[in-house]
């Protein structure tokens, strides 16, 4: 019961920030795809060393 009310509030806070600060929330997200980027990258240069 209460992993599905903290999911509704991350959700009401997710749509809340989108609703008025769609900027804020177009950085956010893209910086989150950057990082998520970046550590796949990472995990690729981790399997070359590693087979090297």
């Amino acid at each position: 019961m209460l992993k599905k009310v903290l999911t509704v509030l991350v959700v009401a806070f997710g749509v809340y920030y989108l609703l008025t600060a769609p900027e804020g929330a177009a950085d956010a997200v893209s910086n989150a795809a950057s990082a998520v980027i970046d550590g796949f990258s990472q995990v690729g240069v981790f399997v070359n060393e590693l087979i090297a």
